[in-house]
């Protein structure tokens, strides 16, 4: 029995030779549209749907497949009897094989000033409905969605005599579900977007669909699976490593956090993270004195740490990165020189990627997983600037004062709660991270910085409940203070500065990480 297949494809890449290859091993190739037309050009033996159907493509295309002659042929089992007796009552050819892709909905949605009827236009309905249909069926039909597919699959129906395994056709039909799921969820989010972009960056319904990238040796810790995905029409996590082993689930957790963090910086700078927490950053007109001084915040912590950088990485920065064990270093770009130097460390990991600020999305949405549930929330993404501050003591910041302030404001929302952090010319002296007790977080800030703290900056992620860190700040040294405010006992931590001459400033803007 002479074996069929339907082609009808939007993208034309290859169809000719894979056409080709069809007539060769015997078989009947029916078609539609501009795909016919193609065929039909370069002399293929085709014919058209409608010499399947009898019945004309009407609506201007919209209707061309969506027929019992069609749809019975791809659907019939040919295990049922009665689908069989119903395919020979009616004259129903059976379909072999299904040749699909679709109208290129995402690339028509993604051009810039593109219509609702452009859009709808391009939402595929007969293509959609014999994929599923030919998937559905496996067992006895092959689906083909995949112009990357063409080549094995022309080879094992030759290998076959125009035949298709089992495996295989199984294999294709999982990829014609995937495809389909996708191309909805394109379409739904298309809808989502025009129809609430003026309410919320968190629609009633949101969907996804994400694409494995490589497995990782574990998550956290040993005994636990782990892998990395990219999110559709994401290009995945946006970084190219030049050097080293395989990175790490914790290394990309502190390789995102080491991204963001430089992206705040307009001046070059440096950021040195432990478990997504930095324990020293700071800017300076040259990246390597910016990184010299965040390695200096706290030398200690900084053996084994991520560096993020956010200008190219020339020799002379290579040079001091090179006096200290790191696992990763992440920047714009690496110079010949300070690569060949970098590279010849066989534990390091070199990895670029773009951290500049204007990549940076607003509306961008954070996931957690609480046990069967998915929190959501948008990105704290909120732009500090020295702008929003508010003095509300009788002493106001020094310029240069007020510069530190914005960069240990900058910084803070990236601490776990509860964040305390000290900050002296544009470099962190004392960090503290994740304590159930504020006081206690500005205990551990103020101890790291120890005698240095005289004269430096105080930031704190959320408002001060009670005076006692203030006292704390006032015996180190501590001369300005940059905090949400908020407090019902705001003019207690107000009162403590004033008698003290420490300047304060409120930002009314809170920033936990939990």
């Amino acid at each position: 029995m002479t074996k069929k297949a339907i082609i009808s494809v939007s993208d034309k890449e290859g169809i000719i030779e894979f056409s080709q290859c069809l007539v060769t091993l015997g078989y009947s190739i029916y078609s539609t549209g501009g795909t016919l037309s193609l065929l039909e050009k370069n002399k293929i033996a085709v014919q058209s749907i409608k010499s399947l159907t009898k019945f004309p493509e009407i609506l201007n295309g919209r209707v061309k497949t969506l027929h019992p002659q069609v749809h019975g042929g791809i659907l019939a089992d040919r295990a049922i009897k009665d689908h069989m007796k119903t395919c020979d009552e009616y004259s129903i050819e059976l379909i072999d094989l299904v040749v699909v892709n679709l109208y290129p909905f995402e690339k028509t949605v993604a051009k810039k000033d593109v219509t609702i009827a452009e859009a709808i236009e391009n939402i595929d309905i007969g293509g959609p409905t014999m994929i599923r249909a030919a998937a559905k069926n496996f067992k006895h039909v092959g689906v083909v969605t995949s112009i990357k597919d063409y080549q094995d699959i022309q080879k094992e129906l030759v290998s076959n005599k125009g035949s298709l395994s089992k495996q295989t056709k199984q294999s294709l039909a999982v990829k014609a579900f995937k495809l389909i799921a996708e191309y909805d969820i394109s379409i739904a989010d298309y809808f989502n977007k025009i129809g609430e972009k003026k309410s919320t960056a968190l629609p009633q319904y949101l969907t996804m669909a994400l694409e494995k990238l490589t497995d990782l040796r574990y998550g956290e810790n040993p005994h636990q699976q782990a892998a990395i995905y990219k999110r559709r029409k994401e290009n995945g996590n946006n970084i190219t490593q030049l050097h080293g082993k395989a990175l790490s689930y914790n290394n990309y957790l502190d390789i995102d956090a080491a991204i963001e963090i430089v992206s705040e910086f307009e001046l070059p700078g440096a950021v040195i993270i432990k478990h997504t927490n930095p324990c020293g950053a700071a800017i300076d007109d040259s990246l390597d004195i910016a990184y010299k001084r965040a390695y200096e915040a706290d030398s200690i912590s900084a053996f084994g740490s991520i560096v993020g950088l956010n200008r190219v990485v020339d020799l002379k920065t290579a040079k001091e990165l090179s006096q200290t064990f790191i696992e990763v270093i992440i920047a714009p770009a690496f110079d010949k020189d300070a690569k060949d130097l970098l590279s010849k460390k066989v534990n390091i990991r070199l990895i670029e990627t773009n951290v500049s600020d204007n990549n940076r999305n607003d509306n961008q949405v954070v996931f957690r997983d609480i046990n069967g549930a998915v929190l959501i929330q948008t990105s704290d993404n909120k732009k500090v600037s020295a702008k929003m501050f508010n003095c509300v003591t009788k002493e106001a910041p020094s310029k240069k004062q007020m510069n530190d302030l914005e960069f240990a404001f900058c910084l803070v929302k990236y601490i776990k709660s509860n964040a305390i952090l000290i900050v002296k010319d544009g470099k962190t002296i004392g960090i503290g991270a994740g304590q159930m007790s504020r006081v206690d977080s500005v205990n551990i800030a103020l101890e790291k910085a120890g005698k240095n703290a005289k004269g430096a900056v105080m930031a704190s992620d959320a408002f001060f409940p009670f005076k006692d860190s203030i006292e704390l700040c006032v015996k180190y040294g501590i001369k300005a203070i940059v905090q949400p405010g908020g407090s019902k006992r705001d003019q207690e931590s107000i009162d403590a500065c004033n008698a003290n001459n420490v300047s304060m400033v409120f930002t009314g803007s809170r920033h936990f990480k939990h």
